[in-house]
């Protein structure tokens, strides 16, 4: 049993790895958030001073920060819909004695290990580009012609390439989750004459709830600051049809030069984070407590 002392010192060990951990992400907050009141172009450095709410109201007035945000929700709740939907059929599948088993496993989750960029490239140029991609070989050999992915849908060719990275690491936990389910429970559902829909719907699915909520909060996270597969293929285009906030605060930043803009953008980005967060855990945290 720990003593007060013991306690007490315990405390100060971690207390350099805590303070350091703060001002890890104290600091850059807030320098963006000074930034974001300050009139700082690269371009233009002679022009200095406060700029008030003036970068802020620019981002609300812009129609591109509107359609930044429906395109970044799409993107989000695209890629959750697919990965989740998808996953489980795949982890269902793989779950079943096969021969090869593991060797299957593996090649299922290996696209999860490819870079972003990498990622992109490959599905870019294999298989979406129009003269040299495989869909625009089966189109051509059906008699079409090549559909312009990246140019025609572009919002909904980056959602499949970002679903294509993520779905290895939603079909991974959630095979994790199917394969803690006792066989006993179903074996007692069989012989009751209970369908496959049936098993699926009162037991596989609610024992699987909590591992869902899970790879829905981990996905939320990082989906809401995907950057390097929309740079590496539509560069936010054609025009902004693409372009999410995260791809807006960096053209901000490196294109337009504006780091005022940028960090009001960043901010803006931070608070809407936190208020998808604070309802994703309100809404769906409650299956990890039962």
């Amino acid at each position: 049993m720990s003593t007060h002392s013991s306690r007490i010192a315990a405390r100060i060990m971690v207390a350099p790895s805590v303070a350091l951990l703060l001002l890890w992400m104290v600091v850059p907050l807030v320098m963006t958030l000074y930034y974001s009141f300050r009139l700082y172009r690269l371009l233009s450095p002679d022009r200095t001073g406060w700029a008030g709410m003036r970068n802020y109201t620019w981002f609300f007035q812009s129609p591109d920060f509107w359609l930044a945000m429906g395109n970044t929700l799409a993107l989000v709740g695209g890629v959750l819909v697919i990965t989740v939907v998808l996953g489980t059929l795949i982890a269902l599948l793989i779950d079943q004695p096969v021969w090869g088993q593991g060797v299957l496993r593996i090649l299922v989750i290996a696209p999860f290990f490819v870079m972003p960029p990498v990622a992109a490239s490959i599905l870019e140029n294999l298989f979406m580009h129009p003269q040299n991609g495989l869909f625009a070989a089966v189109s051509m050999a059906l008699g079409y012609e090549p559909i312009l992915y990246l140019q025609d849908y572009p919002m909904w060719s980056v959602i499949a390439i970002v679903s294509w990275e993520w779905l290895p690491f939603a079909t991974l936990i959630l095979l994790t989750a199917l394969q803690s389910l006792s066989s006993e429970q179903i074996e007692a559902a069989e012989m009751d004459g209970a369908s496959a829909f049936g098993r699926f719907r009162y037991i596989i699915l609610p024992h699987m709830m909590r591992a869902i909520t899970v790879v829905i909060l981990i996905q939320t996270i990082f989906l809401l600051g995907i950057f390097g597969e929309i740079y590496t293929t539509t560069q936010g285009g054609p025009g902004s049809a693409s372009t999410t906030l995260p791809y807006m605060i960096f053209k901000q930043a490196i294109v337009a030069k504006d780091i005022g803009r940028a960090a009001a953008g960043g901010i803006i980005a931070v608070i809407l984070a936190n208020i998808v967060a604070f309802f994703l855990m309100r809404g769906i945290g409650k299956h990890l407590d039962t």
